[in-house]
């Protein structure tokens, strides 16, 4: 059965990343194996699932040894020295949120009104430099102390006199710290703005702006500050790293808003649709729909079996044919018995474009006509796991198997189900019930080694794939993931050949509709192994040529160029990935990525200084890949 693509809310991602750190950097890690995660999540909705651990990883270039050593060495340098300038500035700062009161006791006290230098902006020119110091300082105690009482507007008015001694970023930051407690952001912003003029690796400056434009809506401006600041911060700030991840989250869900008002709704990938389709046994056309029944095109019937027809093409161009024969055949009408079996087609195509709505709407006109076609309630199922209804799909299971208990396809997408939910025990006893009624289908086989494998249960994995080769010697998609289980097992050449077999495979049996997933696949075990950038691209590139849709070969050339420097091409890919997702959870989730690769291009356009820094934290945006 098909799953979303996004993670549902209550539920965790259908197949796991795991090389991701568990420190505050884990978001850039995320990504850098961005492709990997997407790719287990557009196998799973499209009814195949994969196995996608260190085998679905790119892996970051480097000898991971050696160079962990190199980059904690440099990181505790940097630290060090930053430690030191922080310890200094967080001495000089006094507000009450920033430094206890008790940790340290000021060295300049201001005790009475009448102690405090009179200052405004026609005097201060007339005192000397080391006054106007003395001054400053004085003025910045007494403020400290109006603010931990909270007299902000008195701690403001002081600051200020402050700041006409002195050009202080820790006076300019002390005194937004107060216009943040006024809830004033654009006085925050101001005060934030001047203190980073001022020093711009002032972290708390960067994190209280970053806060004000958040307060007011403005998340490109807060996600690029926290962004800075994490990487100032070496990604060491938690909450900074967290703060990057909300805000991602909003941006993303902004633009993606209004990517999805103007959004074309249309049929994604052919790799994509043809997977989903073949996640259901194949069946004979219903009876009097075949090939060679004399229909004609004007009817509804006619435009059925057309439908059908254009569907084995299995290429971009039939799948297009097929949504249209299918909506062409229910306007014409007088299918008669074949009417419930048109709602369920026409369901199906208007699911894969990403019309939820509708498309359920036509599964329930289809089990209404005929509860029989236990197929409909399997894909409505789907929808309602998609909407995130886990208890809806749940439902339309048992009424499926209330119609027919023996249909081999309720516990095989039920099965996809449990999957999804990480419980593998359930999904593998669903998946071997599927092989015990219907042992020549493929997927149910491959399903079942695939569970094994995420069971931890390698030994029977293996046979389970082995037994698969054997008694389907002549189908592609069991090399492609017996080939994923050799890579995750860092058996590179083994995996390679299987990929390699399969890619022949698909050419000589689908020479129009090609699964590119094993070329894919090869591009990443040719760069995990070798570091082979040029022919894992070359692959990519291929794949999109016969599938140009296919968004799993455009989040892979989008990781690969990434994992190279290549920031504003892999924005490019990133970009296009979202162009091509078919909801808005998918779309959120492929701008999401997009914006943290904006970001980090805004970061270095921003402060350069920081370039060279990030680089030294492991590759960028990749930093902690091993």
């Amino acid at each position: 059965m098909s799953a979303q693509r996004v993670p549902i809310p209550q539920s965790p991602r259908p197949v796991p990343v795991e090389n991701l750190t568990s420190g505050s950097s884990s978001l850039w890690d995320r990504i850098s194996t961005w492709a990997s995660e997407h790719k287990g999540v557009v196998y799973t909705i499209a009814g195949v699932t994969l196995v996608v651990t260190a085998a679905g990883v790119i892996y970051y270039v480097s000898d991971s040894g050696k160079d962990a050593k190199q980059q904690e060495s440099a990181s505790a340098k940097r630290k060090s020295k930053k430690d030191r300038r922080k310890t200094k500035k967080d001495a000089e700062e006094k507000p009450k949120e920033e430094v206890k009161t008790e940790d340290k006791k000021p060295t300049v006290t201001a005790e009475t009104e009448d102690e405090l230098p009179q200052v405004d902006e026609s005097t201060v020119a007339t005192l000397s430099e080391q006054d106007r110091k003395d001054y400053a300082a004085k003025l910045k105690a007494a403020g400290n102390k109006a603010y931990g009482a909270k007299d902000y507007d008195r701690a403001i008015d002081l600051y200020g006199k402050a700041i006409l001694c002195k050009q202080d970023p820790v006076f300019y930051s002390n005194r937004a710290a107060c216009w943040n407690a006024k809830s004033d952001w654009e006085k925050v912003i101001e005060d934030t703005t001047a203190a980073i003029n001022l020093d711009n690796e002032y972290v708390k400056a960067l994190n209280r702006r970053a806060n004000a434009y958040e307060q007011i809506e403005r998340f490109s401006e807060a996600l690029l500050d926290y962004t800075a600041s994490c990487i100032i911060d070496a990604f060491r700030n938690e909450q900074s790293a967290q703060s990057v991840e909300r805000l991602l989250k909003k941006v993303a869900e902004a633009k993606g808003k209004a990517i999805l008002t103007g959004k074309e709704k249309k049929l994604p990938s052919p790799t994509f649709v043809t997977n989903y389709l073949q996640s259901f046994r194949p069946k004979p056309p219903p009876e009097g729909l075949e090939e060679e029944a004399e229909l004609d095109d004007d009817t509804g019937k006619g435009q059925l079996r057309k439908g059908l027809i254009a569907m084995n093409r299995k290429t971009s161009d039939g799948y297009t044919e097929a949504a249209e024969a299918f909506d062409k055949a229910l306007e014409l009408g007088g299918l008669d018995e074949h009417e419930a079996f048109a709602y369920n087609m026409r369901g199906t195509f208007r699911y894969l474009k990403g019309d939820n709505e509708d498309a359920l709407a036509d599964l329930s006109k289809s089990v209404e006509l005929n509860p029989a076609l236990t197929q409909s309630f399997i894909k409505r199922a789907s929808m309602h796991l998609e909407l995130g209804n886990r208890d809806a799909a749940a439902g339309d299971f048992e009424q499926a198997m209330e119609q027919n208990k023996d249909d081999p396809d309720i516990y095989y997408h039920r099965a996809q189900l449990h999957f999804i939910l990480s419980e593998f025990a359930e999904a593998a006893k669903d998946y071997q019930k599927s092989i015990d009624l219907d042992k020549d289908f493929i997927f149910s086989h491959i399903q079942l080694g695939v569970t094994q494998y995420k069971m931890g249960s390698i030994a029977s994995s293996m046979a389970t794939f082995r037994r698969c080769m054997k008694n389907f010697d002549k189908v592609p998609d069991v090399y492609n993931y017996y080939g994923e289980l050799l890579l995750d097992q860092q058996k590179y050449q083994e995996a390679i050949d299987k990929f390699d077999t399969a890619v022949d495979m698909e050419k000589a049996t689908k020479p129009l509709g090609m699964n590119v997933l094993p070329l894919i696949n090869k591009a990443l075990a040719l760069f995990q192994w070798k570091q082979d950038f040029a022919e894992a691209e070359k692959l990519c590139q291929k794949a999109l040529i016969i599938d140009p849709e296919c968004d799993i070969a455009v989040a892979t050339m989008a990781q690969l160029l990434l994992q190279q420097g290549k920031v504003t091409e892999a924005l490019q890919y990133f970009e296009r990935a979202a162009e091509l997702s078919r909801t808005e959870g998918e779309i959120v989730n492929a701008l999401s990525y997009a914006e943290a690769t904006r970001t980090q291009l805004e970061v270095q356009e921003k402060y350069p200084q920081l370039a060279n820094r990030l680089q030294g934290m492991g590759g960028g945006i990749g930093a902690g890949m091993r």
